[in-house]
């Protein structure tokens, strides 16, 4: 069954997102570009979900090992095929950093937890791996 997420103008170059599960966000353009500030711009939003789908999966892992976790956050790093002012400009490469703090935390299974989203659990980071099709249909109402 096709999942289907909905992206409304509300002027300008601001959008809101509808997810399939409730959740409404905000994304605008830079400010530069004629945007106001109202949110992060899709590109920023997309490198936030691939943070965040991983950051999910090894909390899970990471709590089910018993470790605890006293701060943890992700660093994404990210190379551009093209110059600035060139489009398309798709990312050619990430790195995806994971910086996990406890006093007790165990090396182990924070490998074992970043391994698993990495290469098992993540669905934004297989996204990045593929070449997904795409296609563009419109209509006039």
């Amino acid at each position: 069954m096709e999942e289907t997420l909905k992206v409304q103008w509300d002027g300008g170059f601001v959008f809101s997102s509808q997810t399939p599960s409730g959740f409404n966000f905000v994304m605008d353009s830079h400010p530069e570009t004629g945007g106001q500030g109202k949110g992060p711009t899709p590109f920023e939003a997309m490198l936030a979900s691939t943070a965040a789908c991983s950051a999910i999966d090894v909390m899970i892992v990471l709590n089910k090992m018993k470790q605890e976790v006293e701060s943890y956050h992700i660093e994404v790093s990210y190379e551009r095929s093209a110059p600035e002012g060139t489009y398309p400009r798709p990312i050619t490469g990430m790195v995806v950093h994971h910086v996990v703090k406890g006093p007790k935390v165990d090396p182990a299974a924070v490998e074992k937890a970043v391994k698993l989203s990495d290469e098992k659990y993540c669905s934004v980071i297989a996204t990045h791996r593929t070449e997904v099709e795409v296609r563009s249909t419109w209509e006039i109402q």
